[in-house]
């Protein structure tokens, strides 16, 4: 069965160390898109990189509607990982929905975690007026989601750099787009829905884990009033926030993301110095 768990999500795992920290991608990519952080931490970490099921080498056959309608079955496969593995206070790393579903594991299994790193989180992409701004009206998503059934090409060219934020550097958002063509439409199309249309304001009070919110400048996808919210409501959180623009800085500024990650774990309990 564990053997089957980590074929599913095409789990790779890398590093010296001995407490785990688990890579969750966002949206639309697959674990490669760590390849410029990760690296950094296998001298003191048991990096484990993943995918989620219907992305990047995930076993597809494994993929079922019904399971991954909604966020909660991206967060038991991060938690079927974590039993194969026999991980506990684990490090978690999720970029943009990537920390959603790390939330939702840790509040059901917050054992197995010591600390949530957000890049990017948002627990709601819709407004919600007068009180709650999350960067999207509902004709704007719907949009969207209607692009993606239409011209599934165009969609992924014009979202990648909403997304990146880049400008300067188009290769950045070409492989963002080259990540999403690579994903089966109709999967995608489903894990858009799961993703934008998600409400977790809710749970973010049921969060025992402490963690750091990396909020980007000048990001489309998960505005700062959004990661301000994220820090208001999350007990036990640290707000940093970024010189990077955009939605990825684990893609575009790296090293900003790395030194961030990095300060952070050696300022708190579960830092460098007890995995010697």
């Amino acid at each position: 069965m564990n053997q089957n768990i980590l074929f599913r999500n095409n789990v790779n795992i890398t590093g010296k160390g001995t407490k785990a920290m688990i890579f969750a991608p966002g949206f639309g990519c697959d674990q490669n898109m760590w390849r410029l952080v990760a690296p950094f931490f296998e001298e003191h970490f048991r990096v484990i990189l993943f995918d989620y099921v219907g992305s990047g080498k995930s076993d597809y056959n494994a993929y079922s509607p019904s399971r991954y309608s909604d966020l909660n079955g991206y967060a038991q496969d991060v938690l079927d990982i974590c039993a194969a593995l026999e991980l506990k206070e684990a490090v978690f790393v999720g970029h943009s929905v990537g920390c959603m579903i790390g939330m939702l594991a840790s509040i059901q299994e917050p054992h197995r975690f010591e600390q949530l790193v957000m890049i990017g989180p948002s627990p709601c992409y819709l407004n919600d007026h007068p009180d709650y701004f999350g960067g999207f009206e509902k004709e704007d998503l719907d949009a969207l989601i209607d692009m993606m059934e239409m011209n599934y090409i165009g969609w992924a060219n014009y979202l990648s750099q909403i997304i990146m934020k880049n400008p300067d550097r188009p290769e950045l958002s070409q492989e963002l787009e080259e990540s999403f063509c690579s994903t089966d439409p109709t999967v995608a199309r489903q894990f858009a829905i799961a993703t934008f249309f998600s409400d977790n304001r809710e749970d973010i009070e049921k969060v025992e884990v402490p963690s750091l919110i990396l909020q980007c400048s000048e990001d489309a996808v998960a505005p700062i009033e959004v990661g301000r919210y994220m820090h208001r409501t999350l007990s036990d959180s640290t707000f940093r926030l970024m010189g990077a623009t955009g939605h990825c800085p684990h893609m575009s500024h790296p090293e900003e993301t790395i030194r961030l990650i990095h300060d952070y774990l050696t300022t708190s309990t579960a830092g460098f110095q007890s995995n010697g």
